[in-house]
């Protein structure tokens, strides 16, 4: 079942000389329960697409639909809102805030959503998570890899339609790499999250469901390697 629907979409930043095309006529679906992995250079068009996917940055021109949702006819509110409920992202520098700890990182989303924390689902992210003993403590106080486990976790808290990840191991070790990888991977499978991962490590695309590359705002390639693990 499609959950994502991608429409040419382009995004030009400048005008006149200083033009750029950063994305530029790009369409694509994705499937409830995929894992997709989106490579390419630096400068290509990656970061943008992921924004615009998750309602940070509007295109140009062109149409994201999530769940047969247009998601840029909504007004800024309702944009914000779009952000919250049905969108999980994670950075590759954690954006954590310095002066919650590690639990209260990931309930935010929901705190300022005005709604109540299901206890139920914190204690099972922090337990997958492997946080279970470092829920009280502040960003400062834990290693690069539990940082991002925290931003996984915060993403996952609202139990969103989609998790986008933008180079989620760029700033960690090879070890750290993989086991944040298998995080993503473990909630892909466990909560049949849709999961979009930025990346430009080949090894952790190849673990996906599907790669899509991209060059100088267009798709270069489109390669299903296995089936939606749900």
């Amino acid at each position: 079942m499609e959950i994502l629907r991608v429409e040419n979409l382009t995004k030009i930043y400048g005008s006149g000389e200083n033009e750029v095309r950063a994305l530029d006529g790009v369409s694509f679906s994705v499937e409830k329960g995929e894992f997709l992995a989106i490579i390419g250079p630096s400068g290509s068009g990656k970061s943008t697409l992921i924004h615009i996917l998750g309602g940070v940055d509007r295109p140009t021109d062109g149409k994201v639909f999530l769940n047969g949702q247009d998601v840029y006819a909504q007004n800024e509110e309702q944009l914000a809102i779009f952000r919250r409920r049905e969108v999980g992202l994670v950075y590759q520098f954690y954006n954590l805030i310095p002066v919650l700890n590690a639990e209260e990182n990931m309930t935010l989303p929901v705190l300022l959503d005005g709604r109540p924390v299901n206890s139920d689902r914190v204690e099972e992210l922090l337990k997958t998570l492997g946080l279970s003993d470092r829920r009280r403590s502040l960003p400062n106080q834990l290693s690069g890899g539990q940082q991002q486990r925290v931003s996984i976790g915060r993403a996952l808290m609202n139990a969103p339609s989609i998790v986008l990840a933008d180079e989620p191991t760029g700033n960690l070790d090879s070890k750290n790499s993989q086991e944040i990888v298998g995080l993503l991977r473990e909630s892909n499978i466990k909560y049949g999250q849709t999961l979009i991962v930025i990346t430009h490590d080949e090894n952790i695309a190849l673990q996906a469901d599907r790669i899509i590359a991209i060059e100088d705002g267009h798709i270069t390639r489109d390669e299903r390697i296995r089936g939606p693990r749900v």
